[in-house]
């Protein structure tokens, strides 16, 4: 089984990215099935490894959880119909679970992120609820020292300039109650991704991130029944 992407992912991607067209798509779909299924087969890899750790993951069916390559194009000015990058959804919307990892790999763009991003505005609601009354509980996923050394601070786009309605602008949490997201993001190198330990470095990142992403699943799951 593949420890690591090999260059002709990204090989691949370069070309589909300077012949994004379904002439040029069709014509080497060879190319495109050889590298989904090496993504896939990592993916599957990452599942099993990251699952030692993680039961949810564990269930995680590594088919399901690739994004297709085809774009939606219904309501875009953007007509090139095909996504440049493989990604990978690890439980993020997957049954009770709101907030998972993604895996996103894309020559010199590669990233990896863990959390909740831009959740429907009921769920955002429920999550920040949860911020405000459980407020150490968070504080402890966020300032962890791993958490900290892989990922650094929770992105801060989208961010409102006033905390949002239904909650005290003295509210301690302000600064996070601001946030439409609760994610958190690792860039990764071409070289990082074709390591031949990848798989088990990006355990490790995936990893620190557990804390928050429990917490931010908690309220739809565990300290909600």
């Amino acid at each position: 089984m593949a420890a690591a992407i090999s260059a002709k992912i990204f090989k691949y991607l370069d070309e589909l990215n300077k012949n994004n067209n379904r002439e040029w798509f069709n014509d080497h779909k060879n190319l495109y099935t050889e590298a989904q299924n090496e993504f896939g087969i990592f993916v599957e890899n990452l599942i099993q490894e990251l699952g030692k750790y993680d039961e949810k993951v564990a269930k995680l069916d590594a088919k399901k959880s690739l994004l297709r390559i085809y774009r939606d194009i219904r309501f875009s000015k953007d007509k090139t119909p095909y996504k440049t990058y493989f990604g990978a959804s690890l439980g993020m919307g997957k049954s009770n679970e709101k907030a998972g990892h993604y895996l996103h790999i894309e020559p010199g763009k590669s990233f990896v992120a863990s959390g909740i991003y831009l959740p429907e505005a009921a769920v955002l609601k429920i999550i920040r609820k949860e911020i405000s009354v459980f407020k150490d509980d968070f504080l402890k996923t966020v300032d962890d020292k791993d958490f900290k050394k892989h990922y650094g601070e929770l992105d801060r786009e989208h961010e409102l300039k006033k905390i949002p309605q239904g909650f005290e602008k003295e509210d301690p949490m302000a600064e996070y109650l601001k946030l439409k997201s609760f994610i958190g993001s690792h860039h990764l190198t071409n070289k990082d991704i074709m390591d031949k330990n990848a798989v088990q470095n990006l355990t490790a990142i995936m990893k620190s991130a557990k804390p928050l992403k429990d917490f931010l699943n908690a309220p739809f799951s565990d300290r909600a029944e």
